[in-house]
């Protein structure tokens, strides 16, 4: 499902490239999703530092619109450390190579795992994680964010009943996670939580957030059904 990997780029951290690529991205989107064409179009009119900027406002602070699936599911309880090697072991098994910088549940990594699957199976890879899907994309509708365009279109792949608008109830009730008080006690728990420089460095999220602080290097512009990294 080239939709997929699609949905991956633009979930990515904005890469100069993806606008480089500006008649591909919209020609697959007119084919495979028209009606994510008005956000692709919004998202290639927006100069690439500004959209960067967007995306590390919503998908960097706070972890309530966290791009770490299992972020939403286990925290950082050790059950998650079990379902990444679960996880990482059907990537390798489909032949797709983690580098260095990838945590196994990071959304994009996921969609392009699930591009190289049959469209049965990518459905049923989606809907797994439908409820997921649904929460995040509710929660970037709460911020007026378009980025839930892409959520939206995920669940109408996998041929799920949800939206982002079903949970808007309970959105409506969070407390939001990426104001500057909120920032400031997280940061406060993690000094003493993370207090060791070497358990630091092990921890998920540290490897999460070098991620983007290393150099941003475009790793799904492949759009071929059988590209590879």
């Amino acid at each position: 499902m080239e939709i997929l990997k699609l949905i991956g780029i633009l979930l990515e951290y904005p890469d100069e490239e993806v606008w480089q690529h500006q008649e591909e991205v919209l020609s697959l989107a007119a084919q495979q999703q028209p009606g994510l064409l008005p956000f692709v179009q919004q998202y290639l009119a927006t100069p690439p530092l500004d959209m960067q900027s967007d995306w590390c406002a919503l998908f960097e602070r706070g972890r309530a619109t966290s791009l770490l699936l299992f972020e939403h599911v286990h925290a950082e309880s050790r059950d998650r450390g079990q379902a990444m090697v679960d996880l990482l072991a059907q990537y390798e098994r489909a032949g797709l190579q983690l580098n260095c910088r990838e945590l196994p549940d990071y959304l994009p990594l996921y969609l392009e795992y699930l591009s190289m699957l049959p469209a049965s199976e990518a459905r049923q890879g989606l809907l797994d994680i439908a409820p997921i899907l649904a929460l995040i994309g509710g929660r970037l509708k709460e911020r007026d964010s378009n980025f839930c365009q892409l959520f939206d279109a995920m669940l109408r792949v996998a041929e799920s009943p949800l939206r982002s608008d079903s949970v808007t109830s309970q959105v409506a009730s969070e407390v939001r996670d990426d104001t500057h008080a909120a920032l400031d006690a997280v940061w406060e728990e993690e000094q003493v939580k993370f207090i060791d420089d070497n358990a630091c460095d092990n921890s998920a999220q540290q490897q999460h957030q070098r991620r983007f602080r290393d150099e941003h290097s475009p790793q799904y512009l492949d759009l071929s059904a059988g590209g590879s990294r």
